[in-house]
């Protein structure tokens, strides 16, 4: 299985403290993954190059989009799922993570599932803006499967790389992230072999007229 690790984060400033804590849940969870055998990438905003004006990968002719664009939109193309990592802002996902996903149409996405991954430095791990994200997500064609991942005082479970800070309970940790990432593992599965069998399917890709009523 070939699965992405998005990042909903480009803030390199505190607070909270220490800064970039997204960074260390999606490292847990791809360590998690990767251990389970998948091919594992965490795809970080700040890698990509900002656009002065916004304009998604879809919008562009054919080929002339901008590399870095182009690259990513392939990997999420042949990617079998994703993992989406946010922050809560106003109870809603990072604008980071809707900026990023925002440049690319359902088609890419499409038929594959997600898994939600909130945090915070205080205690509620995230979790309002999870409710947000299952809309998004439906919408945009990776649904979410059931069980969610939120992380609170994440800068008291995981450290720069990922790893339990000493103390943590890393058994009780695994089992309960380890739950969602299993859900979204069997569900890419299930939604490759579909592709791999040619099972027919709709992605919207070219009209907004696709998803019109008779």
């Amino acid at each position: 299985m070939k699965l992405l690790v998005f990042l909903g984060s480009v803030r390199q400033s505190t607070p909270p403290r220490p800064a970039r804590l997204g960074e260390r849940v999606a490292k847990a969870c791809a360590v998690q993954l990767v251990r389970a055998g998948a091919d594992v990438e965490i795809i970080d905003p700040l890698n990509l190059e900002p656009q002065s004006v916004f304009k998604p990968h879809f919008a562009y002719v054919a080929g002339r989009a901008p590399e870095a664009l182009e690259a990513l939109s392939e990997k999420i193309k042949g990617a079998d799922g994703y993992v989406m990592v946010s922050p809560e802002y106003n109870h809603s996902m990072s604008p980071a993570l809707a900026d990023l996903l925002n440049h690319f149409g359902s088609s890419s996405f499409s038929f594959k599932p997600s898994a939600i991954a909130t945090y915070s430095a205080g205690q509620w791990g995230g979790a309002r803006a999870a409710v947000n994200m299952r809309t998004y997500l439906s919408e945009l064609g990776c649904l979410p499967v059931s069980a969610m991942i939120h992380v609170p005082k994440a800068q008291d479970v995981f450290d720069e790389k990922g790893r339990y800070l000493e103390g943590v309970d890393a058994d009780k940790w695994d089992g309960y992230i380890g739950r969602t990432l299993r859900q979204l593992t069997w569900w890419a599965e299930a939604a490759h072999r579909q592709r791999q069998q040619a099972i027919a399917t709709e992605a919207f890709a070219k009209d907004p007229s696709q998803r019109n009523a008779p």
